[in-house]
């Protein structure tokens, strides 16, 4: 599984990145998580607002810093 956080790199996506990684863990999921700060890049998802997440180069949300329980119900399924 590949988790990209898509953002510039702002408070609210380092929380992103936080709360992805610590849902992570609560599930005992292994998986690669990636920023991804270039625009250009970000644009090629269709995401108009940041913070994003993509899992396994789908976007499951973007314009929200998502809560643990968030990221963990968007991961189980």
């Amino acid at each position: 599984m590949v988790i990209k956080i898509l953002g510039s790199g702002c408070a609210n996506c380092r929380k992103l990145e936080e709360n992805t990684k610590k849902a992570l863990e609560e599930l005992q999921i292994q998986a690669e998580v990636v920023k991804v700060e270039d625009f250009k890049e970000i644009m090629k998802y269709g995401v108009m607002r940041t913070p994003a997440l993509v899992v396994d180069e789908k976007v499951k949300s973007y314009g929200k810093v998502l809560t643990v329980e968030e990221v963990k119900k968007i991961l189980q399924g």
